[in-house]
């Protein structure tokens, strides 16, 4: 089930954005007043931002929770990021 943007920004605050250097859970600074993005349909704008998708899983009913779920998806990504570089530390010193 595909969901309409409402608009509310949480993923350009909840997300980081390596690309522009943004942080998680920081405001990107092309998110204007109104939580639009300054950079949509310009060739500057990150692909990973084109190329997201609203979906109930990730933005939930309101902008709370869609900032709890993807806070909530990102930590889990960082936390598998961590247990990776150190498999491969682990890996690598064994080798």
């Amino acid at each position: 089930m595909t969901l309409e943007c409402r608009r509310c920004g949480a993923c350009c605050i909840a997300l980081s954005i390596s690309t522009l250097d943004k942080p998680a859970g920081v405001r990107c600074p092309h998110l204007t007043e109104d939580n639009l993005c300054s950079l949509w349909g310009r060739p500057e704008r990150p692909y990973v931002c084109s190329a997201f998708r609203p979906e109930p899983a990730f933005c939930g009913s309101s902008f709370e929770e869609a900032l709890e779920l993807m806070g909530e998806l990102e930590r889990s990504l960082q936390r598998e990021t961590r247990a990776d570089r150190k498999r491969r530390r682990e890996t690598h010193g064994r080798g």
